[in-house]
């Protein structure tokens, strides 16, 4: 049965458990790929940070997805 009530999943939580895990790539190794500091990728797998256009932008060129995925997907908690 599907949880009626369940929050959205965070986007750095959709990054981290479908995209990073799976292909055994660390936060550091993909700040370097993206060229943006650790703390910005650690901090939007942390739920601290919200998905902005540039950091989609980057995030689907070096995970071979658009933009438009990470825009689209929910907020969270």
């Amino acid at each position: 049965m599907i949880p009626l009530r369940r929050q959205p999943s965070h986007p750095g939580e959709i990054l981290l458990e479908e995209f990073l895990e799976p292909m055994k790539l660390s936060q550091i190794e993909l700040a370097h790929k993206m060229g943006v500091p650790i703390q910005r990728v650690n901090t939007l797998i942390n739920g601290r940070r919200d998905m902005t256009a540039e950091t989609a932008i980057l995030l689907s060129r070096v995970l071979k997805t658009t933009p438009e995925f990470w825009m689209n997907l929910p907020k969270g908690t």
